[in-house]
């Protein structure tokens, strides 16, 4: 799908008559809703809206490809606002965050940065404050949320580079949210059985996916942990795995035994051979890393065949469970704290709440003769 959207890409140029030099993301966008009377006669027809993302995905990959062999000039400073490129490098060097991490801030500053002077010293708190309560009405109280922790970030960014103000960090209002609220949401461990025995091991999606349910599963990785998993990271003569989590915080975890066997069928027999360090690619060309959505789509196909209907969804659930099932069992906070790899016993908490037996034991008796 790719190839032929780029070689419809290029036809689309020859008749525009746009050279390769001049080509940028507004060709792309050109290009993906142009009325087509190219050479390639396939190409004809109504446009929908799915045609226009297949046009716009595959200029995109080709442009980036033309860029990568050094064929097409990279973007220039007027396309990208230094002040994301500078927000981006701040990010990634002075504070460790992750890629996908860097990737959703990115995007969220993006939203709301051209309505801020490109002055960072006429900034005042009533335009800050109004860029947390001035949210369009369909926003989420998450959302919210999102958009004054990125906003907070930024400013010490700016203040780090003495380009603003100091106190303008304490302007951005606090979109809090009860905590300790809700309880855990969690699959049972035979509910999780079946979604694992779902996958069928004689074919590659089925190795593949057993293997990253497992993990899931039996460690309480995160999608985006599944994902920077690296061949390196594997150590087999000890079963361990390293593991980088939030923050780059590099931690050594035990491999159960069926995880192990599985992940190491999936790499002797449907890992592709490619100079790609990460374990986990995509089955088809072009053998990319697999992104979270993508693993959050495979848990979704299988509690499809599992049959599971009712409960939680997403790749998440499998490290709540995990945490119920041992509180359940008598571990202790801190050794559930060990495997998900919290960094403060604050974040432990909350899986307190799940262990009945426990908290039937210190619950005082209700005042009076009947419970309300």
């Amino acid at each position: 799908m790719l190839a032929s959207a780029a070689e419809h890409f290029v036809h689309w140029l020859h008749l525009s008559r746009i050279a390769a030099q001049d080509m940028d993301d507004r060709h792309v966008e050109r290009f993906a809703r142009h009325d087509c009377r190219c050479f390639l006669c396939r190409k004809h027809g109504t446009l929908t809206d799915s045609g226009v993302i297949r046009r716009r995905r595959g200029g995109a990959s080709f442009l980036q490809y033309l860029r990568d062999c050094g064929l097409v000039p990279p973007r220039s400073a007027l396309e990208e606002d230094p002040r994301l490129a500078d927000f981006q490098a701040w990010l990634t060097h002075r504070c460790g965050v992750t890629r996908q991490t860097t990737v959703r801030y990115l995007a969220e500053v993006a939203r709301w940065l051209s309505s801020l002077d490109k002055d960072p010293r006429t900034y005042d708190a009533i335009t800050i404050r109004n860029i947390v309560l001035n949210q369009p009405a369909n926003r989420s109280h998450r959302s919210v949320q999102l958009t004054a922790i990125v906003l907070r970030s930024y400013l010490r960014h700016l203040v780090a580079g003495d380009a603003c103000r100091p106190e303008l960090v304490h302007a951005v209002p606090y979109a809090r949210r009860p905590r300790y609220a809700g309880l855990p949401r969690f699959l049972s461990p035979a509910t999780i059985e079946q979604i694992i025995a779902s996958c069928d091991t004689c074919t590659p999606a089925g190795l593949r996916d057993r293997a990253i349910i497992l993990l899931l599963a039996r460690l309480g990785l995160r999608a985006g942990d599944i994902c920077q998993l690296g061949l390196a990271d594997i150590d087999w003569p000890t079963a361990r795995l390293r593991v980088d989590g939030k923050g780059r915080r590099a931690t050594q975890q035990p491999l159960p035994q069926d995880a192990g066997d599985a992940l190491l069928a999936y790499i002797e027999q449907v890992r592709p051979t490619v100079r790609e360090d990460c374990v986990f690619l995509r089955l088809q060309a072009p053998f990319r890393p697999l992104k979270p959505s993508a693993i959050a789509c495979l848990v979704a196909r299988a509690r499809t065949r599992a049959g599971v209907e009712d409960g939680p969804s997403g790749s998440h659930v499998f490290r709540h469970s995990l945490a119920t099932s041992m509180v359940r069992a008598g571990s202790s906070l801190e050794a559930v704290g060990a495997i998900l790899r919290h960094q403060s016993p604050e974040t432990t908490a909350i899986y307190a709440k799940v262990d009945v037996t426990m908290l039937a034991r210190v619950a005082q008796p209700w005042p009076g003769d009947a419970s309300c």
